[in-house]
């Protein structure tokens, strides 16, 4: 069923100052881009041009909740402004365990049910220190034909997990009422994470730490063992050399131990 407009609002106007839900369009990321108002929410039933990191497509199968939320966070300083992808990614974990479906995060964002994706994140900022944070959630059971993404990761939908169906409209309030939450006490702490225990909450969640993983960068590719999150949202590896390297972006595969 499609999602009600008039009843998201109902539920979800107040945390944010507009909320549209849209049939069809390319990417609710570009379409917010030039918005002015703060904490604008736009979903879409389907996004024909969908964007992943890195300038990749994202696939959006029926069934899945597509939205992007502009914020405009002015007294947070603007180094700190990249943690609210990793703020979205909490954002996904509780929405996820309010279905009863159990996940964590590879670093940054993406929300893994077993080593399965169901989520992922693209926070881009503006040129005016706003920050549009686009999230893919898959809630339906997907057909089969949606395609592993990077890494070969295959993907996976909330009500595989939830052992029956799940209501998406219930999703995107549960989603976007976390989101608001953790986003608003971020912003009133100035973007600190440590103070706010958003640093601690992450860690506690991401599944990449103490895990073997290689990393894939623009020049090149870096592998070794996570050992850790820091405070600005940088992944601390550790090579096979004992050499320590600061992965401030870049996708991450989770490489199986044999």
């Amino acid at each position: 069923m499609p999602l009600d407009a008039a009843d998201l609002r109902s539920r979800l106007v107040g945390p944010y100052g507009q909320l549209d839900v849209v049939a069809s369009t390319g990417s609710t990321n570009a379409d917010l881009r030039d918005a002015t108002r703060d904490r604008t929410v736009l979903i879409a039933e389907e996004q024909t041009a969908g964007q992943g990191r890195r300038g990749r497509g994202w696939v959006s199968p029926g069934g899945g909740l597509y939205l992007s939320v502009l914020f405009r966070p002015a007294a947070v300083p603007a180094a700190r402004l990249p943690w609210l992808t990793l703020l979205a990614g909490v954002a996904l974990i509780r929405t996820a365990a309010s279905v009863g479906v159990e996940a964590d995060l590879k670093w940054p964002n993406d929300l893994l049910v077993g080593d399965r994706k169901a989520a992922g994140v693209l926070a881009e900022i503006t040129q005016d220190h706003a920050v549009v944070v686009g999230i893919g959630l898959n809630v339906a059971a997907l057909p089969p034909d949606v395609e592993p993404g990077v890494g070969g990761l295959a993907p996976t939908s909330l009500e595989e997990h939830a052992g029956g169906p799940v209501d998406r409209a219930g999703v995107a309030v549960t989603l976007l009422t976390e989101l608001d939450r953790l986003e608003r006490l971020w912003r009133d702490a100035g973007g600190d994470p440590v103070a706010t225990g958003l640093l601690d909450e992450y860690r506690a969640h991401c599944g990449t730490v103490g895990r073997s993983v290689r990393v894939e960068l623009p020049g090149g590719h870096l592998a070794g063992t996570a050992r850790s999150v820091e405070a600005d949202g940088t992944l601390v590896l550790r090579d096979d050399a004992g050499k320590d390297h600061v992965v401030s972006a870049g996708d991450v595969v989770h490489l199986r131990v044999r």
